[in-house]
């Protein structure tokens, strides 16, 4: 199975945070799971760091690449038509990190973890 983490999903997983449920918990320890983590959250972690939102992602911003491959998360480059897919949907949803990362769950069929349901709205398969 395929997954691609949410920025938030990433974050509470790296901080142990009570927040990720049981089953996202569950499916990212599956050995049987490949995860993917897009540039979209690599930027959102650093803007949300840097204006004060994420207090406790100063050692995952910094050592981005490092902390991804420690837990064996795969990084999940942004193609031309994941740009021209995120372009494409639908205005349910605003905020340009989710319309990324559930365009590139669609073309690369992947399933998204997250709790955000306005993913789903887009298109996007969806876990939590």
């Amino acid at each position: 199975m395929k997954l691609l983490l949410d920025t938030h999903a990433l974050y509470w997983w790296m901080i142990e945070e009570r927040r990720l449920s049981a089953k996202a918990r569950k499916l990212m320890s599956s050995r049987a799971a490949r995860i993917f983590v897009s540039p979209a959250s690599a930027y959102e972690l650093a803007y949300k760091h840097r204006t004060g939102g994420l207090p406790n992602a100063a050692v995952l911003v910094r050592n981005f690449d490092a902390e991804l491959a420690e837990e064996g998360f795969l990084a999940l480059p942004i193609t031309l038509e994941h740009g021209r897919r995120a372009g494409e949907l639908a205005d349910e949803h605003g905020d340009p990190f989710d319309r990324m990362l559930a365009a590139q769950a669609i073309v690369e069929d992947m399933a998204v973890v997250t709790n955000d349901k306005k993913l789903s709205a887009l298109g996007a398969k969806c876990l939590w």
